[in-house]
């Protein structure tokens, strides 16, 4: 079982990697996480371009067993019960990884939303790129947490 998370993005800051590693730490307990920085593409004038070519090279490392989760504003509110099953069972389901996918500044383009087995928001604020990552390592935590019994969630 493997999860993937994937983003656009540059440097973090040191706390953020800091919050990052101490949930990603907990998260390995239970599964195979692997994380990877995507170059954001260079803004050009045209915003529409920018999604487009991120969506290309993003979908380029997706594998057809693979279930993609984008994470996006204009996507579904989910429930912490239903985060967990989306995990959990995208774990059980697939040959391949479940992987979490934040776009880059101007978000995801219409391929990887059209691409992806579900499109999450976070919440109804927009979150930068550092705190979206760092709700979403919480949050898998805390699904794969409930799943084990792990008293965390309450």
């Amino acid at each position: 079982m493997k999860l993937r998370v994937l983003w656009f993005g540059r440097k973090a800051p040191a706390w953020a990697d800091a919050a990052w590693e101490d949930y990603a730490r907990r998260v390995q307990r239970w599964v195979r996480l692997e994380t990877a920085v995507l170059r954001p593409t260079a803004f050009t004038g045209d915003v529409e371009a920018v999604r487009e070519d991120e969506a290309a090279r993003l979908l380029a490392g997706i594998g057809p067993r693979d279930r993609l989760v984008v994470l996006d504003e204009r996507g579904c509110d989910f429930t912490t019960e239903a985060f967990r099953d989306l995990v959990v069972d995208g774990l059980h389901d697939t040959g391949g990884s479940v992987v979490f996918a934040i776009g880059g500044p101007y978000g995801h383009g219409a391929a990887a939303r059209a691409a992806a087995h579900r499109v999450v928001r976070l919440g109804a604020l927009v979150l930068n790129h550092q705190v979206a990552r760092i709700v979403l390592i919480e949050q898998i935590y805390r699904s794969l947490s409930l799943e084990h019994r792990v008293p965390y969630h309450h």
